[in-house]
């Protein structure tokens, strides 16, 4: 009897121990999965389990928009600013210091698969410079951000890490007498395109 309860207890402990083992993998393995998501692969979840609702970004410049999110590049998002006339906007990636998720925001953004989009996927591949380069061709006014810095224009040129900004009043064509300057904006200072 006493032999029949030594095993119970042994095989006891080694169910134990076999189920917390598993436990332990299955929390590494949830640590790993975690470890390989990018910012994007959150963003486009959150986009994904809800694209109507807005979702709160902090830029670099220390402003705060809400954005729901429209459309995702390789290093930039865009979607509809939730005040002001020109609702539109472009955020480059480099430019987000925070996102402010709520409610059920950061649990969907959790469940972001670290699997890339499929090849198909076009605006995945489309870079910051290509969605600029369309505001251009459109001569789109636009507002540009670059930390508290605000410029009213039209985008001139877009080359692979800059744009040239015709800058102009607000509400006006861009004709050669109303641009004030021209300014060259690195994107690596851009925060934010407002169109």
């Amino acid at each position: 009897m006493r032999w029949q309860n030594l095993f119970d207890d042994l095989e006891s402990q080694l169910e134990t121990e076999l189920g917390a083992e598993e436990v332990d993998l299955i929390a590494e393995e949830e640590r790993l999965r975690l470890g390989r998501l990018s910012l994007r692969d959150r963003i486009r979840a959150l986009h994904d389990a809800d694209p109507a609702s807005p979702l709160g970004v902090t830029l670099r410049g220390g402003e705060r928009v809400a954005l729901a999110i429209a459309a995702l590049g390789r290093d930039w998002l865009a979607g509809e600013l939730d005040a002001g006339i020109l609702r539109s906007a472009i955020v480059p990636f480099a430019a987000v210091t925070t996102l402010d998720p709520v409610g059920s925001q950061l649990a969907a953004s959790l469940r972001a698969d670290a699997t890339p989009e499929p090849p198909t996927a076009l605006s995945a591949r489309l870079g910051l410079a290509f969605v600029l380069r369309d505001l251009c061709r459109r001569r789109t006014a636009v507002e540009v951000h670059v930390g508290a810095e605000r410029w009213h224009g039209t985008i001139d040129r877009v080359g692979r890490d800059h744009l040239d900004l015709a800058e102009h009043a607000p509400g006006e064509p861009r004709r050669t007498t109303a641009v004030a300057r021209i300014r060259i904006v690195a994107f690596a200072g851009l925060d934010l395109v407002r169109f």
